[in-house]
């Protein structure tokens, strides 16, 4: 039997300063659920009541999440709780805008509610505005497992860093990448297929802007790649299905694949 003593201590070592460093994944995804719950209740209808006692229990729960691996003193990690759900109510309006534009948006959808219980590009948007509002707090590793669980569902990869505008649309959602550093406007709309990524990837580019601006109301249709920290698409433009790009675009501007398919009939 294999029994290497010096591997299983460098096991332990790794292991034991990793898992104090890292929130438990389940407790933070059931966190993130309950607030979920709360916001947007699904399973059951809460009584009116009840509201003050389940808050209270996912601030609590929020705040054990916190203390388990951050090296701060108590009083700092009731600080970032306090701030946290003091923007709750901002966050829930800011979802609403969100579910209502993209209930507006798509022909398809039946009403707000649908939108809000069934559409994956909104529950990537919601679970986006919780972890950036935790990034913004300082809060570490848990915004990016909150996001990589959206991703995993959703087919959508938001950097919870990135800074998205009110109202965002998300259509049909797989395949969405946003980096971290991008900057997206107000009223704008993405579909399936989308890349706000970087020319570069390099690690000495950490602290610099890397990613794209989206000015307000932009539309990028389907499988679009945009590139780049210093590339700005314009206010009220729309960016056609299948496009490259790497440099700036004006505001007003329309811009589309000139691909031309061609299609015969033989006789």
């Amino acid at each position: 039997m294999y029994n290497d003593q010096t591997f299983i201590d460098i096991l332990h070592q790794t292991h034991k300063a990793e898992w104090e460093a890292t929130p438990k994944i389940q407790n933070s995804i059931a966190w993130l659920n309950d607030l979920f719950e709360f916001l947007f209740p699904n399973n059951r209808l809460h009584k009116k009541e009840t509201y003050i006692g389940i808050l209270k229990k996912n601030q609590i729960d929020l705040e054990n999440i916190l203390l388990s691996y951050l090296d701060l003193e108590v009083g700092k990690i009731e600080e970032i709780v306090s701030s946290f759900y003091e923007s709750l109510e901002a966050i829930y309006h800011n979802l609403r805008q969100d579910a209502n534009k993209i209930y507006e948006f798509d022909p398809a959808a039946t009403s707000i509610h649908e939108v809000i219980v069934s559409y994956p590009g909104f529950y990537a948007i919601a679970v986006y505005r919780v972890a950036h509002r935790l990034t913004e707090l300082d809060v570490p590793v848990l915004p990016r497992i909150l996001s990589e669980y959206a991703h995993r569902n959703t087919g959508t990869d938001i950097h919870p860093a990135a800074q998205i505008g009110v109202p965002f649309m998300i259509d049909h959602s797989t395949g969405i990448v946003i980096g971290a550093t991008a900057v997206i406007g107000n009223n704008v709309s993405i579909y399936q297929g989308v890349t706000l990524g970087a020319l570069q990837v390099a690690k000495e580019l950490a602290e610099t802007k890397r990613h794209p601006t989206v000015e307000d109301n932009v539309i990028i249709y389907a499988r679009t790649t945009i590139l780049g920290g210093k590339t700005v698409i314009g206010k009220n433009s729309i960016i056609g299905g299948s496009v490259f790009l790497t440099k700036s675009v004006a505001p007003n501007s329309h811009v589309f694949n000139t691909h031309q398919l061609r299609i015969e009939v033989k006789q």
